[in-house]
């Protein structure tokens, strides 16, 4: 009997010949399309959703907004990169979780160039103020629609794409409050045109966050990274206190290698001292300093992560002394007040009065939380327990 006369049979006797197997894939992100007026064409992005995004626990949260020009060569190693550093499942928390938007490329000579370029043949170059314009009237408000978003974002650029973001940083009026601008290509920005964007820039961009890294190509591209100095050294003298920007070499990484290592070292700028543990934390005063310091910097009012504050709070009340307990009652009460729609920190709160033999303030906290989610099983327990006590 032949080989496929014996698999059919098998097949009708409902017998699988293949040993099957189950296959569940990871996901990182989803593909979507929006229909472009300003540069009358259809264009694709991708998005990447922060771990905690779909928890329970976490529907209060809005979440910053990085977007990715080259997005269909960065986001994976981006995403990934990203979730790994602000994830709780890795305790890493160096920086917030994130919704991360790749941009897919069309024309990237057309979009990612301000200035037109003139060559011997003609070309479509000097598209980068239109493109500008679909980012910011277009794809954002429809990201804000779909998602829940903070107007804290982030662009990020390499090459061409470092150039635009360098660009945008410079202009008096932008959606973004920071730019990654990784090997710009600053080619078409000799002197005289660096200078006379020099000489229009105003303060506004200095409210801003720059990271420039710049790629060893030898002696093949030394003008290149020049040029990422002398605007880097034009800004720093420009602005009247300490300018909020970095400008990193890379000796051992070239054009094309430098990216990935160049975006976690250019987050880690942004976000310097978001990550502080809670062993570097001696009161209450000392992280809304630290805090305020982070959010002055930034432009943006960072609150201390909920995670941190109620790690610290947890730590004092397992001490034994009443003062220790007080100063615990004070990090669950600022969570609260930083996170009202935070079921937990009421929770928390809740369970911290009750610690204190403070019932009735345990109760209302209690209740709070069961307000905010009624599916709170621990809430429910103790509201229970303590309301039949009294």
């Amino acid at each position: 009997m032949s080989k496929n006369i014996i698999v059919v049979l098998l097949l009708m006797l409902g017998i699988n010949p293949v040993k099957s197997q189950d296959l569940e894939e990871i996901t990182i992100g989803t593909k979507h399309s929006l229909r472009s007026d300003i540069l009358n064409e259809d264009r694709e992005y991708w998005i990447s959703l922060p771990e905690s995004y779909n928890d329970r626990g976490s529907s209060y949260k809005n979440y910053p907004v990085l977007i990715l020009l080259d997005g269909n060569i960065h986001f994976k190693a981006v995403s990934g990169m990203l979730n790994y550093m602000s994830s709780d499942s890795y305790r890493n928390r160096k920086i917030p979780e994130m919704i991360v938007v790749g941009i897919q490329n069309v024309d990237r000579r057309r979009d990612y160039t301000p200035e037109k370029i003139v060559t011997v043949r003609a070309n479509n170059s000097g598209g980068g103020e239109k493109f500008l314009s679909f980012l910011e009237e277009e794809l954002i408000p429809e990201l804000d629609q779909k998602y829940r978003t903070a107007p804290y974002r982030i662009l990020f650029g390499h090459s061409l794409g470092g150039l635009l973001a360098t660009h945008a940083y410079m202009k008096e009026e932008t959606a973004f409050r920071a730019f990654i601008a990784v090997d710009p290509s600053f080619g078409t920005w000799d002197a005289e045109t660096m200078d006379k964007k020099l000489d229009s820039l105003t303060e506004r961009p200095f409210e801003r966050f720059l990271y420039i890294a710049t790629a060893n190509w030898g002696k093949r591209n030394i003008r290149n990274r020049d040029r990422h100095v002398r605007l880097y050294e034009a800004l720093n003298s420009k602005c009247k206190g300490k300018l909020p920007a970095k400008l990193e070499y890379f000796e051992k990484e070239d054009h094309s290698s430098v990216p990935i290592i160049a975006f976690h070292n250019g987050i880690s700028a942004i976000f310097e001292g978001y990550g502080i543990s809670y062993r570097e934390v001696a009161d209450i005063a000392q992280l809304k300093q630290h805090f305020k310091a982070l959010s002055e910097r930034l432009s943006w009012d960072f609150h201390p992560p909920e995670h941190l504050v109620n790690q610290l709070g947890y730590r004092l009340l397992q001490n034994e002394n009443a003062k220790d307990n007080s100063r615990a009652l004070e990090f669950f009460i600022l969570n609260t007040k930083n996170y009202p729609n935070s079921f937990n920190a009421y929770d928390s709160l809740g369970e911290a009065y009750e610690s204190l033999g403070e019932h009735q303030k345990a109760i209302e906290n209690y209740r709070k939380s069961l307000a905010l989610n009624p599916d709170n099983e621990h809430a429910r327990i103790k509201y229970k327990e303590l309301s039949k006590s009294r």
